[in-house]
């Protein structure tokens, strides 16, 4: 860690090779502030339950409304995690806590209209958690068999594929699913905190409870031989359940700024592996994101005891700079930082959301990173972000705006059960679940469009087909969109930062 000057020119010169880096494809700018308005109503489209009348994707309609009535209970509400009609807990409160980040960071950037549709966004999925631990050590991590759902193509206003209620009790472990909720409405409660106090105190005192139940059943949800038919392969704990004990923690330590937290994550760091894969960061490992969260306590909180955390952090950002001397992540041809498996637009928005964080907090207490022979400051990576971001908005090989409803040119066909299907609205008869299959099989576009939805993306080619098959590159997720909203939010208040 340095602040000298003499580490300046080092940095522009890095700035300039960023800049030319990679081939420049740029648009004349772009409408953060559209981007920004279409990210947040994407998540109206992937509301489950009784839909509000002010609800703006009009071509959706009620749905999922017996969700719970096999247990008794009131699951209704949540989101679709993607383009199937399953809700998952574990990435549906890895969504919410990057939403809940993305207002507590970078809320006081976005116009009033704007921070009260995401505020909006966050309670439809925070009203839903709290129901799913509404019960002493009970948690119901699931609704949906997503082995029958996955062979229906069905809009979620005709399911009628089981609505499997997946819980667990203790003294079975869920520490991965509970930590991530402990997470999801402890950061919600500091999003919530100025217009809901009530609200925001529930959250929180929910989400101490919460956590006490994953730190005292360690183990991973997925090893309960009930639920693991249902969430893998989907949503298994691969990377074990260790880093959302401390990434709990960690929001509960800045949401309650009960020190106790913060001494849990010290003395639990080396036992619970917060230096293991520490350069990864989505809905299954939080390794990434919990040291750049925990590092706001050492640079501005002065608290040296966490000093790991921040090394951690400081070593995944020189990972981005392409020309560190460290071992850096792969980016495609045309600049997009890419990783294998899964949907990579994933991980170009949870980088970009970070290292606008990050950015952030180095700004404010006057920092750079030494990345071994050069020096890495806040400009650096906001261009880094930035340049995801564009990319991602069309500043790309192939021209095309990875978010649907932007600009004139998006996919068509995206992996998408409502999308694809006609609108209930509009051929109100039930569509039975192979009697969908018609209009996945279609070349035809999707007859609705999911404005705001980002989908998987390209690969490590910069090549992209415009197919609804291809669900790895044509499908939209939640936790792709979350963070994309706090980026989007840094730039609509710093369109070209320094």
């Amino acid at each position: 860690m340095k602040s000298s000057s003499s580490l300046y020119p080092l940095i522009f010169l890095l700035s300039f090779l960023l800049v030319h880096q990679f081939p420049c494809y740029e648009s004349a700018s772009h409408d953060y502030l559209d981007a920004l308005s279409k990210s947040i109503i994407f998540f109206e489209g992937q509301r489950s339950g009784f839909l509000p009348q002010d609800q703006r994707i009009s071509w959706r309609a009620n749905s999922g409304l017996g969700d719970g009535s096999t247990m008794n209970v009131d699951l209704t509400g949540g989101y679709y995690d993607a383009g199937d009609n399953i809700k998952f807990g574990f990435p549906m409160a890895f969504t919410t806590t990057m939403l809940a980040w993305s207002v507590v960071e970078f809320g006081e950037g976005m116009p009033a209209g704007e921070f009260r549709n995401a505020l909006v966004a966050i309670r439809w999925a925070t009203d839903y958690l709290l129901k799913t631990v509404s019960q002493t050590n009970r948690i119901f991590v699931q609704v949906g068999d997503p082995n029958i759902d996955h062979n229906c193509w069905e809009r979620p206003e005709d399911m009628d594929t089981a609505r499997t209620v997946y819980t667990v009790d203790a003294p079975n472990p869920a520490s991965d699913v509970a930590g991530e909720t402990a997470a999801a409405l402890a950061a919600s409660s500091m999003a919530f905190r100025s217009s809901d106090p009530g609200y925001a105190e529930t959250l929180l005192r929910t989400a101490a409870r919460v956590f006490d139940y994953a730190d005292t059943y360690r183990g991973a949800y997925s090893d309960n031989a009930e639920i693991r038919n249902g969430a893998c392969p989907f949503y298994c704990d691969f990377d074990g359940y260790q880093d959302e004990l401390l990434w709990g923690a960690a929001w509960l330590g800045r949401a309650s700024q009960d020190g106790s937290y913060l001494n849990y994550i010290q003395s639990n760091g080396k036992t619970l592996g917060a230096d293991d894969n520490i350069n990864e960061f989505g809905w299954d490992n939080k390794h990434a994101g919990l040291n750049v969260l925990v590092s706001k306590e050492v640079l501005e909180g002065g608290m040296y005891a966490l000093q790991s955390y921040k090394a951690s952090a400081d070593s995944f950002m020189c990972t981005l700079v392409p020309d560190s001397s460290s071992l850096h992540i792969g980016y495609s041809p045309g600049g997009l930082i890419y990783k294998p498996g899964g949907s990579n637009l994933q991980h170009a928005t949870t980088i970009a959301f970070i290292s606008l964080v990050y950015a952030n907090y180095l700004e404010r207490s006057s920092q750079t990173i030494n990345c071994g022979t050069v020096g890495v400051g806040p400009a650096l990576l906001r261009q880094i972000a930035k340049r995801q971001v564009d990319y991602i908005l069309g500043d790309n090989p192939k021209g095309i705006s990875y978010m649907i409803g932007y600009s004139n040119y998006f996919p068509q066909r995206i992996h998408h059960r409502g999308s694809s299907l006609p609108s209930i609205k509009y051929q109100p008869h039930f569509i039975g679940c192979k009697e969908g299959s018609v209009y996945f099989n279609s070349s035809n576009p999707n007859p609705n469009v999911l404005v705001g939805a980002v989908v998987g993306g390209p690969g490590e080619d910069d090549e992209y087909e415009d197919d609804r098959a291809d669900f790895r590159k044509s499908e939209p997720t939640t936790y792709i969109n979350a963070p994309f909203v706090g980026a989007l939010a840094y730039f609509v208040a710093n369109p070209n930062p320094s």
